[in-house]
Formats: structure tokens, C-alpha cells, sequence
């Protein structure tokens, strides 16, 4: 039996995102995080150098769907130049979504 492409996978995917653009000083780690926790991926976010967020997260296909969404649009008063979004292997690793120290 095949497999229904309809069906929605429970594996968990890891997706690993740099977002560019009005992203420091306008509450975006802060509402990746209340998100998060809304969706229920297991992750981090943290400010970069040279006006970049960097985030990743664990979770379901449908649950990293919306994650990826909702980090694309951010929050009201950022502004979302670019986001380069990377699926990387599982590590199993993450316990919880925290705010990392910026880099």
C-alpha cells in the first residue's frame, strides 16, 4: 500500500532559520518565543551580528509549517527582508524553546 501524500506525517523535522531585515529592537525573540510555545516546536531563537535573528525548532510538519510562517511575518514592527530556511537533521536534543544570548 502506498502512502497517502494527504496524510500529515507525526515524524519530527528540524528547521533552521536566519532572518534579515528590521528584526533587533522590535520584540522578535520575544514573540518566536510566545509562538512557539503557542505551536508547540521545541527550539531556540537569538540575535546575530549585522541585523539577523537566528532560530530553530523541532517539531511536527504541520507544527514547522506554521512556525516558518509565523517567523517569515514576525511581529508588527519588524520588517522581514529575507528568511533562508534550512531543514537539518533531528538531534533530539531540545528541551523547550529559550531565548538564546546574541551572538
Amino acid at each position: 500500500m502506498q502512502p497517502n501524500p494527504n496524510e500529515i506525517s507525526n515524524e519530527t523535522i528540524r528547521v533552521h532559520i536566519r532572518v534579515k531585515g528590521r528584526v533587533q529592537g522590535v520584540g522578535f525573540r520575544a514573540h518566536v518565543e510566545y509562538h512557539s510555545l503557542q505551536i508547540g516546536v521545541l527550539g531556540w531563537v537569538r540575535n546575530k551580528a549585522g541585523y539577523t535573528l537566528e532560530t530553530v525548532a523541532e517539531g511536527t510538519r504541520e507544527q514547522i509549517d506554521q512556525f516558518i510562517e509565523m517567523v517569515k511575518t514576525g511581529p508588527s514592527a519588524s520588517r522581514v527582508d529575507e528568511a533562508i530556511i534550512e531543514y537539518e537533521p533531528t538531534t533530539g536534543h531540545l528541551n523547550g524553546f529559550s531565548v538564546k544570548h546574541s551572538v
